[in-house]
């Protein structure tokens, strides 16, 4: 797809594919309001477009196969509504395009079947994601090329199981010489495809094995409590050629729910902290620092604003949300897709990734100012080392980070949402694995302390938890070693450096991803006097690398620079 100059009045054009391109150009260009998430998906849709021209990316982007989606939904009639009443069919708006055709046109070059098996939408309410889905959900069954089809509406009961249900079946029923030429039953409970046996039917819980799905769909996946009913379809889809799990939602307010997991999933790889080219995430709702009162915020957070959402009805409840505290969290999570119950992001991802340098070498920083810091966790978790230089330019601290990573054995084989991170890291040589079930802290040691000989630090930085004996082995060797707490008054200092540094441009890191990783895991949680305290979530997303560096900025900051900016030029960096 060609760059095209877009305006205010641009029009978008009349076929599907050209639509979801200009919906995408106008979201990047901030034309249409849109989710930091949404425009990065779009980004990241034309970043894969150049990518498919090297030999290198196994994928390809097949235009008229997104069509071809599009074009079977808009056969479809509406259900309910003034459309149904004047019995229309789906008209499909851009911002809809555009998730069909990125999610269907995208197949392997190779076998060319689709690339995208798991889909994670996050669509505020009102906005027409039950008809999308539906719709979907009868292309699957009839028109997907899948001998014998199981398409699966799933959730938590019985009448969320009929949302998406519901309106296929009236689909079928409303549409008779359509149903006749796709060759589709209508029956109580259950579409049936008449060729093959295929069928669409809702599902309610933990359906069991057994099932073989070629698409399951999961609506308002944030009202399940656990995974199973997830876990039991992906363990079902390995018998498929090209299967699809499309969880639909808006947000919700359970941080410890399995949506949650998959949502952050999504975003960490939106962000570019994982790599994941199986999964297609968009996320529809309003940026951390918007105004949800505001009027723009409305419009930013539904697609469908004044078409399917009406806007007087949605101002209306923003107004009575406004006034009554207790509807508030209703109204964002609901109509704003905000997890009310989230902790705020430490970390702008997007600034820490315009502070990676490849270019970067730990040797050209020799004589410069350094810290070591190290945040050791358990002997069974992920430990990290953190070297961080600083150079003055211009009267102003510049830091570089570089950092080692070990973790055991056996946790990088359990079975877990980090382990092919592991796995991967190991393999890329970002993450040392030790032998046995817990950390070598003696090799830990060894490498520290080799680390401290070759780059003579000013100060060696350490939590005292589970670091007594490493301190006292370090400090035999001549390096100052000093504690850190880690409580919220120490980190108030370094935590606000860093991210000045970071905004400012005078943060540096070698692009280490599992250092990524901990950053984008970081939120914050309020202490007493205003402070603020960097904490994980979950268990499982691991801070202990932010922690090494706040650990290390600390000291820095408790240290006056050696020398001057005039001295700094006889060594030079890129700044």
């Amino acid at each position: 797809m060609p760059r095209k100059t877009l305006t205010a009045n641009s029009a978008p054009p009349a076929d599907h594919v050209g639509k979801a391109e200009w919906y995408a150009r106008a979201v990047i260009d901030r034309i249409i309001p849109a989710s930091a998430f949404v425009r990065k998906a779009a980004e990241r849709h034309f970043a894969d477009l150049k990518k498919e021209k090297t030999k290198a990316w196994q994928y390809r982007f097949d235009a008229d196969k997104g069509a071809r989606v599009c074009r079977f939904i808009e056969l479809l009639p509406h259900t309910k509504g003034r459309w149904a009443a004047k019995r229309e069919t789906i008209k499909l708006q851009p911002w809809q395009c555009f998730l069909l055709v990125v999610l269907f046109g995208w197949l392997h070059k190779q076998t060319g079947k689709r690339r995208f098996r798991h889909v994670y939408w996050e669509i505020p309410r009102k906005n027409g994601k039950s008809i999308l889905a539906a719709g979907i959900g009868l292309y699957m069954l009839t028109s997907d090329g899948e001998f014998g089809a199981e398409v699966y509406a799933g959730a938590t009961t019985e009448k969320q199981a009929w949302e998406v249900f519901k309106p296929a079946k009236l689909m079928m029923e409303r549409s008779e010489k359509f149903r006749q030429k796709l060759g589709v039953e209508v029956n109580a409970k259950v579409l049936v495809s008449t060729s093959d046996a295929g069928k669409f039917e809702p599902i309610i819980g933990n359906p069991g094995d057994g099932s073989s799905p070629s698409c399951a769909i999961i609506d308002e996946f944030h009202e399940h409590d656990t995974p199973d009913q997830l876990d039991t379809m992906e363990t079902g889809i390995m018998a498929r050629e090209q299967p699809l799990i499309l969880i639909i939602t808006t947000a919700g307010q359970n941080t410890a729910s399995p949506c949650y997991d998959k949502r952050n999933e999504a975003t960490q790889m939106l962000d570019g902290v994982i790599e994941n080219d199986n999964l297609f995430a968009c996320i529809f709702g309003i940026d951390p620092g918007d105004d949800w009162a505001a009027p723009a915020s409305l419009i930013k957070a539904n697609p469908n604003y004044g078409i399917s959402v009406d806007a007087e009805i949605l101002q209306a409840q923003q107004r009575q949300a406004m006034q009554n505290p207790l509807q508030q969290n209703k109204f964002k999570t609901k109509h704003l897709n905000v997890w009310t119950s989230v902790l705020a992001g430490v970390m702008n991802m997007q600034q820490w990734g315009l502070c990676k340098d490849d270019m970067l070498e730990e040797a050209e920083l020799a004589g410069a100012d350094c810290w070591v810091a190290a945040d050791l966790a358990s002997k069974i978790d992920l430990c990290a080392e953190q070297r961080l230089y600083r150079k003055v330019f211009n009267d102003k601290p510049h830091y570089y980070l570089f950092g080692t990573y070990w973790l055991p054995e056996a946790a990088i084989e359990e079975p877990g949402p980090n382990h092919a991170h592991y796995v991967k890291w190991v393999k890329e040589g970002h993450l040392i694995q030790t032998d046995g079930a817990t950390v070598d802290f003696e090799l830990i040691t060894e490498t520290i302390i080799a680390d401290c000989k070759r780059i003579n630090p000013r100060e060696a930085v350490f939590d005292p938890f589970n670091a007594i004996q490493m301190m006292q082995a370090v400090q035999a060797k001549n390096v100052e070693a000093v504690e850190f707490q880690q409580i919220a008054a120490n980190f108030a200092v370094p935590l606000d450096e860093l991210l000045a540094a970071v905004k400012d441009g005078r943060f540096h890191h070698d692009g280490n991803p599992i250092t990524t990783w901990c950053m984008s895991n970081m939120v914050a949680r309020p202490a007493k006097k205003g402070l603020v305290s960097p904490i994980k979530q979950k268990p499982h997303q691991k801070i202990d690398g932010a922690i090494a560096a706040i650990m290390a900025i600390a000291r820095a900051c408790a240290d006056e620079p050696r020398g001057s900016f005039d001295d700094m030029l006889a060594n030079p960096i890129s700044s």
